[in-house]
């Protein structure tokens, strides 16, 4: 950073353009905003993507927003002309077509002045004329109260600079954070016994994530998350099918929730890959395909509304890949729940495991289309047990057998951006699992879901939604402990995203199973919810 403002020191027109960044301090002066251009040193030092794609001329005449009636015009036009040290842009502008103000005429001089001195003290050809001089002594002159505020502001800039250096967390780390908190309540009892209401009580709970985002090169991404909960599950000893999305409870103790290390393959950082030891999902991988929704934070209410179920297939620690390209998109991966447990039963490729692979294709800008595999293995060791649906389906159909369980796993997801403020998203899930210890076990499960998204509904930046749909359902089932499912659940989910600002929303909603584990002997499930969500 030190580097840069000494390089606004020799670059004045980058100076100018600093200036006008924070030019709150000459608002009374300067009325109107314009943008000047940046040396190439200063370009060499991060104003290239800005000013990349624009050609620069060297005549002040070219520059409509310098009136050619005035004195100082004549004067500096004859300096540029002969010495090119002023630039402006391929429309005639400094861009934005507005009048010159004093401080950014005086940039403007300011670089003649340097590029003048540069010429004397080098002895190089042409040197300055005597003419020349005079038009700068009186240009200086006219424009000294506008000179010195204008490097001034520089050197303050610059202390600044060397403080927020001196007093920064890391030079490849940024810390991002985001709070949830939440009210909600259950209105119905499920079970139908008013006695046994405790897990549908009203609540407020939190869930906090400390994200370190760390980069070594500019493209790569090493994620290092904490985090901390007391969210609890709602209708728990009735039903899975009301779980929050950001559900998470670790008695309000911090956990390593996530680390991992994203790096490109190729130098258009289309081809990334992934490593991982805690906390790597499949949906940070592979894509979703309910870009409004998705989102555990601020995106869908329920943990089944936000993606097809079938990316809740064991993970935590492995690796993967994943391309994007114009029209295509792929991805494969390898994870496991135990990775770190070197036991019978566990491990990288002992315990619970989930290979998956999925591509995409784009027909339009505004239309995805794909398919997601995923074969997976569910072990019975002592810290997890076989979970089909990851907890959004029956009790029935999440552990069929009881006992170690392999599945395939197929899936259709879409989205589509019908017009500026609807966003239609759905999905289709098959899983075909079979017993391990017990060949003639089978069960299948289907789900399915449509999303309704209204992005900038009655304000930019909200969210309107709805989401309809069946909760993964165990439609055939041989030599399983329970079973068929009797009965077919609906989801429907309703939400309204309120953004307050950049980094605060507001979310009231409600989620509505019927005859929750897709048994119509249970009441309806209503559960209410206001969420409000912090970033930073």
């Amino acid at each position: 950073m030190k580097l840069f403002w000494n390089a606004l020191r020799l670059s004045p027109a980058a100076a100018g353009l600093s200036l006008l960044l924070a030019q709150g301090a000459f608002a009374g002066e300067a009325t109107t905003q314009t943008n000047v251009d940046a040396s190439p040193s200063a370009i060499e030092l991060g104003l290239q993507d800005d000013l990349a794609s624009m050609d620069q001329v060297t005549s002040v005449s070219q520059l409509s927003d310098v009136q050619p009636t005035d004195w100082a015009f004549q004067a500096l036009q004859s300096l540029v002309e002969r010495y090119g040290c002023i630039a402006g842009y391929p429309d005639g502008t400094f861009k934005g077509n507005r009048p010159l103000s004093r401080y950014e005429f005086a940039a403007g001089l300011n670089a003649c002045l340097d590029r003048i001195n540069d010429l004397i003290k080098a002895a190089t050809d042409p040197l300055a004329t005597k003419e020349d001089l005079r038009k700068l002594q009186k240009l200086q002159e006219e424009f000294a109260a506008e000179l010195a505020a204008l490097r001034g502001r520089v050197d303050a800039l610059e202390a600044r600079t060397s403080e927020l250096e001196a007093n920064q967390f890391s030079t490849t780390t940024k810390l991002t954070g985001e709070v949830v908190m939440a009210v909600a309540a259950g209105l119905s009892d499920v079970v139908g016994d008013d006695d046994n209401d405790e897990a549908d009580n009203a609540t407020f709970s939190h869930r906090v994530r400390l994200n370190f985002n760390t980069s070594f090169t500019g493209k790569d991404l090493l994620r290092t998350r904490l985090q901390v909960g007391n969210v609890p599950r709602y209708y728990s000893s009735e039903t899975n099918m009301a779980r929050l999305a950001w559900e998470s409870n670790t008695s309000n103790n911090f956990i390593l929730d996530e680390l991992y290390y994203r790096f490109p393959l190729n130098s258009a950082n289309t081809w990334r890959a992934f490593v991982g030891t805690t906390g790597l999902d499949i949906d940070d991988i592979h894509y979703t395909a309910n870009p409004l929704l998705e989102s555990s934070a601020d995106g869908a209410l329920s943990r089944f509304g936000r993606y097809n179920p079938l990316f809740r297939q064991p993970q935590g620690a492995g690796i993967g890949v994943n391309y994007k390209g114009e029209r295509f998109r792929f991805a494969a991966s390898y994870l496991a729940s135990e990775a770190n447990d070197p036991q019978t039963g566990a491990g990288l490729f002992d315990g619970s495991y989930s290979a998956a692979a999925s591509l995409y294709y784009s027909p339009s800008k505004t239309w995805d289309i794909g398919l997601l595999y995923a074969y997976a293995y569910h072990s019975t060791d002592a810290r997890t047990r076989p979970s089909l649906t990851g907890g959004t389906g029956s009790f029935l159909g999440d552990n069929p057998f009881r006992d170690p369980t392999s599945a395939h796993n197929v899936g259709v997801q879409t989205t589509a951006k019908l017009s500026k403020n609807f966003v239609l998203s759905g999905w289709a899930g098959w899983t075909f699992a079979n017993a391990e210890d017990n060949g003639d076990g089978n069960a299948d499960l289907f789900n399915w879901a449509l999303t309704f998204a209204f992005p900038d509904l009655f304000k930019e930046g909200s969210v309107g939604a709805l989401i309809v749909g069946q909760q993964p359902n165990l439609y055939n089932a041989d030599n399983t402990v329970g079973g068929e499912d009797d009965d077919n659940s609906w989801h429907i989910e309703a939400l309204y995203k309120f953004a307050v600002n950049d980094n605060i929303s507001i979310t009231p909603g409600v989620i509505v199973v019927t005859d929750p584990n897709n048994n119509n002997d249970n009441d309806t499930a209503v559960l209410g919810v206001l969420r409000t969500v912090f970033k930073f």
